[in-house]
């Protein structure tokens, strides 16, 4: 039986329970749990028949079920949300658009937890965190171009953030991903000595 990835059960380790995002309407009208003597370190999930079913170890808490139901429906509504973009399509179109060279390769990331995005300028190859599938587009837009300007300027320099404000969502961007980055992603935004007009491997 394929019952998705797994993840490591650790008790009072898991985010506190709370309802997934309800922009769409959820691919389950139900939440189905199988505790398990035989499941001891693991919780795994799928979408199946309508449900989203979680099979967990017996000795899990209630209040760790709820949490794990919580996480598990985020994870399912994100991986949807990505397979509604064609990363590919998206970077080609931005690289014309912009005047910036194309990526060998581009591709969803679900590990990264604190960037949204790097770029290895020596392969070309760019990697996008996952949980950008949930933001606007032009959010979206704006961190692929960021790391295709990395494939020109590895730093982030004045000649950087002028090939980044190219794009004309960019300060807009910014300031969204300065709202949800709480202040710990900085190569994602100009210093304060950098020209505010002018608004990663490389980040």
């Amino acid at each position: 039986m394929n019952q998705g990835e797994l993840f490591p059960a650790v008790p009072g380790t898991v985010e506190p329970a709370a309802p997934p995002p309800t922009v769409e309407p959820l691919p389950w009208d139900r939440v189905e749990v199988v505790r398990s003597k035989r499941r001891r370190r693991t919780v795994a999930s799928e979408i199946r028949d309508g449900a989203l079913v979680l099979w967990v170890p017996s000795w899990m808490s209630q209040a760790d079920v709820d949490g794990w139901v919580s996480t598990m429906g985020r994870r399912h509504l994100r991986r949807r949300s990505v397979e509604r973009v064609d990363l590919d399509a998206r970077a080609r179109r931005l690289a014309r658009a912009h005047d910036l060279p194309r990526p060998a390769s581009i591709e969803w990331s679900d590990r990264m937890q604190r960037r949204w995005g790097s770029c290895s300028p020596g392969d070309r190859t760019i990697r996008i965190s996952s949980a950008l599938a949930a933001f606007p587009d032009w959010v979206l837009d704006y961190v692929i171009v960021h790391e295709l300007a990395h494939l020109v300027v590895a730093g982030h320099g004045d000649d950087f953030w002028q090939l980044v404000a190219r794009y004309p969502r960019s300060e807009r961007a910014i300031g969204f991903l300065m709202a949800k980055s709480d202040g710990n992603s900085d190569e994602w935004f100009p210093s304060d000595g950098d020209d505010a007009s002018v608004t990663g491997d490389a980040g």
